[in-house]
């Protein structure tokens, strides 16, 4: 079990606040690696902070396991909370998201198919329909931030 798992079993339904460090890995021709579990919701790589973990490592981790590719450089673009990250499908869940830019990177997209995922590069003007309303509201922000 994990982390939030562990902390779950200990207190019941009470809210949890989790950190979940996310990553914008941006190609060489300005395109965005997006990823979702098969059928689901297309979003920025992202994962749940575990214990004695920083965000940086957490990042890197999931991002090489779920995807196959290995980061060599992050850069902060911002920290997010607030109602609009309360977990939709489980309010117990409440999230400090951590966001990087990444446009250094090697390794091939190799989706972890166990896992039921699956990445690929989009350009940032034709995001697909099924993403999810936050990450599409700051990637349309970042957008204007690679163009400096």
């Amino acid at each position: 079990m994990g982390y939030c798992e562990d902390i779950r079993e200990m207190i019941g339904d009470s809210p949890l606040i989790i950190v979940r460090p996310s990553v914008a890995i941006i190609n060489n021709k300005g395109e965005i690696l997006l990823s979702r579990n098969i059928g689901g919701t297309w979003t920025i790589p992202s994962g749940t902070l575990q214990l004695n973990e920083s965000v940086e490592e957490c990042i890197t981790r999931i991002v090489f396991e779920n995807i196959g590719v290995k980061i060599k450089s992050l850069k902060l673009i911002g920290v997010y909370s607030g109602k609009e990250l309360i977990n939709r499908v489980d309010e117990r869940y409440h999230t400090v998201a951590i966001g990087y830019l990444c446009t250094e990177y090697e390794g091939e997209i190799t989706p972890d198919r166990n896992q039921g995922i699956e990445a690929m590069f989009f350009r940032l003007n034709q995001l697909p329909e099924e993403i999810e309303p936050f990450i599409q509201k700051k990637l349309i922000a970042l957008k204007g931030h690679l163009k400096k």
